[in-house]
């Protein structure tokens, strides 16, 4: 009797803890990418210096080509660490695929009150602040014609493609020489491209300005936008257009400028967390 009392001080349990854990979820990261989750790093430190935040990365490859850990083992640790109760920020851009699955995996950890963030244009109000954000790099119609370039889903069914259809709905409303189109998905850029030579786009505009709408600007900008072979640059150059790209210099390096570059876009997840976190308390 005496041994097993022993033994079951030794053994417990801590303290749980009254405040959320805070967990941010990122797509996943590569030595590029790092640059631009510095900047939200430093946000959160310098929003939030008495917090710690756990990362999580969402994106199966990219963990396993880093080593870097899911939301799953992210959230059996912070249990371990004596919370019971998390908040999840996402730095997604829309309520697509990944966000879908990160909720389902939220909502079913056993042991864990999970609060999920919202994702930079998970509503309507949303995405005029972002819109509004990236108008100084539009080029007015008198120098050319500008084209978001959206991520997009390759699933018909999902849920997210009205995001993608309202979204250019809306630009189309908006403005008067702003298109978009999806890497993958619609709006099919592919028939965007047949579009702009059907109704002859280059008797009226000799530039476009291709803007990526991407948390981070990286191989799909480098390869699928930008590419010198195959690539949105070289169909649209083959149907008369100059193209260019919004660059950025960022600790003495030039790259792509993707939405993280955008303070407005960094205040916008500080929001999203912000928020979860007010409501959190209230449970």
């Amino acid at each position: 009797m005496h041994q097993n009392g022993y033994i079951g001080r030794k053994m417990r349990l801590p303290k749980l803890k009254k405040k959320p854990a805070i967990v941010i979820a990122a797509f996943g990261t590569t030595n590029r990418a790092k640059t631009v989750l510095n900047i939200f790093q430093k946000a959160l430190e310098k929003n939030y210096p008495d917090e710690s935040f756990y990362w999580a990365y969402t994106s199966e490859i990219v963990r396993k080509r880093l080593n870097l850990p899911s939301i799953q083992q992210i959230l059996a640790q912070i249990e371990a660490d004596g919370y019971r109760k998390v908040v999840v920020q996402p730095l997604h851009i829309f309520p697509g695929t990944e966000y879908q699955q990160l909720a389902e995996t939220c909502n079913f950890f056993p042991g864990l009150r999970v609060f999920m963030g919202e994702t930079l244009l998970h509503r309507w109000n949303f995405v005029r602040e972002i819109l509004k954000a990236i108008e100084p790099e539009l080029l007015p119609p008198e120098e050319g014609c500008n084209l978001m370039a959206l991520h997009g889903t390759p699933l018909a069914a999902d849920p997210v493609n009205i995001v993608y259809m309202g979204l250019d709905l809306m630009l189309e409303k908006l403005y008067p020489n702003v298109l978009s189109a999806t890497v993958e998905g619609i709006p099919n850029f592919q028939a965007l491209f047949a579009s702009i030579k059907r109704d002859d786009y280059a008797s009226k505009y000799k530039k476009i300005k291709i803007i990526p709408m991407m948390y981070f600007a990286g191989l799909h900008t480098e390869e699928d936008l930008m590419g010198k072979e195959d690539s949105w640059r070289t169909a649209l150059e083959a149907l008369g257009f100059k193209i260019e790209c919004p660059t950025i210099t960022y600790n003495g390096k030039e790259s792509y400028k993707g939405l993280g570059h955008y303070p407005e876009v960094t205040e916008g997840f500080l929001n999203r967390l912000k928020r979860t976190l007010e409501l959190s308390e209230h449970y």
